[in-house]
Formats: C-alpha cells, sequence, structure tokens
C-alpha cells in the first residue's frame, strides 16, 4: 500500500527533505519567470505601454523587497515551515489572479501578490535548505533561483509558442505544482524552535557598519551591474528578442533569460570554491564583455550573436552577485548579518527594478534600439568600474 506523501517526505531522510525544498525554492523563482514571454501578448492584448510593462516587473520586484525587508527574519521566530506555508498560499493566489487576468489592473495585482509571496518565502526556503544539510545546503539555495528563473522564462516561451491557452497555461501548471508541494509541505520536520518576538521581527533594519563602507562602496558596483542586466533581460529582453530576430515568437525572449540565468548558475557553481577578488575580477571582464557581443547582435539584428552576449554574460551575472555578497558579509560584525543582508537586497532589487522603469520610460521617447545602447553602456561602465576597484585594492577581498 502506498505512503502518504507526508510520510513519504518525512521516512526518506535529510536528502529526499533538501531536494523538497530545493523544489520549492526553484518553482517560486520559475513562476517569478513564466510572466517574462508573456509581456508581448498581454500589451498587444490589453494595448498598454512600455513604461506600464516594466511597471508590472517593478511592481513584484518592490513588493519582493518590502516583504524581504519585514519578514526575513520572521521564520527565526515562527519557524521554517508556517512561513513557506503563507508563501506558498500567497502564491496560489497570484496564479489564480494571472489566470482570471483580462486587463492591466489585474495583471499588476497578481505581480504583486506574486512578489509579496516570493519574498516571504524565499528567505525562509534558503535558511531551510541550509538547516537540513550544512554542507550542500548553502550552494544549493544560491543556484536554485537561478535555475528556477531560466527554467520558467525557457518552458514559458515554449508553452506560448507551441500549447494551447498561451496566457493561461503556464499558471495552471504552476498552480499545480503549488498546491502539491503545499501538501508536501506538511511532511517535511521543523528545524526552529518557536519563539517570542515574531511581531517586534517585523520591524526592517537597513544599516551599513563603518568598517565595512569601504569595501561595500568598492564591490557594489558589480552587484548593481548583474542585477540591472538581469532586471532588463526580465522586462524589455522578450521585446527586444522580437525586434531583433523579426519573428513574432516567445521561444527566442525565454531562451535569451533562460542563458542569462543558467549560466548565472553555472558561474555560481563553476567559481564557488574561487577566492573573492577572482571571482570579481572574473565578473566585472564576462559582464562587459558579454553586453558588449549583445550590443553587437542588437546592431547587426542577429538573433545568435544577441544569445551568445547574454551566454557570455551569464557568468558575470551570478558571479557578480555572489563576489560581492562574499566581500561584503565577510566583514559583517557578530548580530549584523541580518541588517547588512537586508542592504544587500534592497541595493539589488533596486538595481534591478528602476533601471528597467527608467529603459520602460525611455523607449517613448528614443525608441527600443537606442535605450538598449544607454543602458549595456550604463552595465558596462558600472562592471568597469568594480574591475578599477578590485585591481587597485589587490588584496581587500582576498
Amino acid at each position: 500500500m502506498a505512503l502518504p506523501l507526508e510520510a513519504t517526505v518525512e521516512n526518506a531522510g535529510p536528502s529526499r527533505q533538501l531536494l523538497f525544498y530545493t523544489l520549492v525554492l526553484v518553482a517560486f523563482l520559475a513562476a517569478s519567470g513564466v510572466p517574462t514571454p508573456l509581456y508581448p501578448l498581454y500589451q498587444a492584448s490589453w494595448h498598454f505601454s512600455t513604461p506600464m510593462l516594466t511597471l508590472a516587473f517593478a511592481l513584484y520586484m518592490f513588493t519582493l523587497l518590502l516583504a524581504l525587508l519585514t519578514t526575513g527574519k520572521l521564520s527565526e521566530y515562527m519557524g521554517r515551515r508556517p512561513v513557506i506555508f503563507i508563501g506558498l498560499a500567497i502564491e496560489i493566489a497570484s496564479m489564480l489572479c494571472f489566470l482570471v487576468a483580462h486587463d492591466l489592473t489585474i495583471l499588476l495585482v497578481a505581480r504583486a501578490l506574486q512578489g509579496l509571496a516570493t519574498g516571504i518565502a524565499t528567505s525562509a526556503l534558503g535558511a531551510a535548505i541550509i538547516d537540513t544539510d550544512h554542507r550542500r545546503g548553502p550552494i544549493l539555495a544560491s543556484v536554485a533561483p537561478l535555475v528556477g528563473m531560466g527554467l520558467g522564462a525557457l518552458c514559458s516561451g515554449v508553452l506560448v509558442d507551441l500549447a494551447p491557452y498561451p496566457m493561461r497555461l503556464g499558471f495552471i501548471l504552476m498552480t499545480a505544482i503549488f498546491i502539491w508541494q503545499l501538501i508536501g509541505l506538511r511532511g517535511t520536520r521543523e528545524s526552529v524552535s518557536p519563539r517570542f518576538g515574531a511581531l517586534a521581527s517585523l520591524r526592517p533594519t537597513a544599516r551599513i557598519p563603518a568598517p565595512v563602507r569601504p569595501t561595500f562602496l568598492r564591490v557594489i558596483p558589480a552587484c548593481i551591474a548583474s542585477w540591472s542586466l538581469g532586471g532588463f533581460s526580465l522586462s524589455l529582453g522578450p521585446l527586444l528578442a522580437r525586434q531583433v530576430s523579426g519573428i513574432d515568437t516567445s521561444m527566442i525572449g525565454g531562451a535569451m533569460v533562460s542563458l542569462l540565468s543558467m549560466m548565472g548558475a553555472v558561474g555560481v557553481w563553476r567559481l564557488r570554491r574561487q577566492a573573492t577578488r577572482r571571482i570579481l575580477l572574473l565578473s566585472s571582464l564576462l559582464l562587459p564583455l558579454g553586453v558588449s557581443i549583445v550590443l553587437l547582435g542588437v546592431a547587426t539584428h542577429s538573433t545568435l550573436t544577441l544569445l551568445i552576449g547574454f551566454a557570455i554574460a551569464g557568468p558575470g551575472f551570478g558571479g557578480g552577485f555572489m563576489g560581492a555578497m562574499r566581500a561584503i558579509m565577510a566583514l559583517a560584525p557578530d548580530g549584523g548579518r541580518a541588517s547588512l543582508m537586508a542592504v544587500l537586497y534592497v541595493v539589488s532589487y533596486l538595481s534591478a527594478s528602476l533601471p528597467a522603469m527608467v529603459a520602460g520610460i525611455a523607449t517613448q521617447h528614443f525608441g527600443l534600439e537606442p535605450t538598449v545602447y544607454g543602458y549595456g553602456a550604463y552595465v558596462i561602465g558600472l562592471s568597469l568600474m568594480a574591475l578599477v576597484g578590485m585591481l587597485s585594492q589587490r588584496q581587500a577581498t582576498e
């Protein structure tokens, strides 16, 4: 006789639980990538402007950031499982909003709920993964979001082009996955004992200690460049892919986002044992090189060149954030890690959302291609600034 799902997960031990939590984290980030190939369809069906398109993406980032800042420590007081449960429940609500969306307003509500759910769940999931396996957990928690984001965008692009109900099917599948995970969560073991202080933990804390500030200012351009490129690919990337290829397809846009994310995951995995300074140096070389090739693809209207550029930029995208986080968090004082991590997340998510919104507005005045050239120059400049910072302080981040 088959065991209940909860018994199956629990009796399988730490390895099965580690896999379960990792798959939940992958699913959250995959769901965040599902709307990306759909943006051109939404825009064509509901007739809204490109700035409103980037607002939908930015709203997701803003609510995610708000949730991270307020609920990032909540699982330390309530336990991992209750917080993950809340995140899954809100994520299912957001999927249902996507399913019934018929105008921009409901799309914005769906995106806001999705950001809230992802922000609530990701910190608890990352902690649960590390609690389950202190050796493999940190690298899985770093790689899983990039893999999820890439899979979501790629699979969504394929479904849009080849499957029926292009604006609905991806969300039906994700709803089913999240319901399964909500049920499966009952069979996991709690790693934190609930304690008082949950309400007090919701107060945002974000501060850079004085000894950390020189290193923070030196390496943060690498982080900003990485997240700015990621934000652009997730918002305006599909429009760029269609304009460069001249083909009315969603698969190229999904493949472009997937290449950046997946190669970012490969970069994190391959560079995980390297010195921090080496990671930042490589990131600050690969990111501008990849973006330069992307701009060449735009200028020549070569889809292959565009995809190659994003593939080369990918390891720089993943390595830039990992290297900056390592350099900064290594200097965090006891008791100040959560606050410093909050600052890093604030900078990261604002870097992904605000420049993308500005780019969306710029397309209305200058067109998409000139905006891409300006955005590319901005990312390249930040990467080179980080490179100069690393070269001028040879031993500071070792």
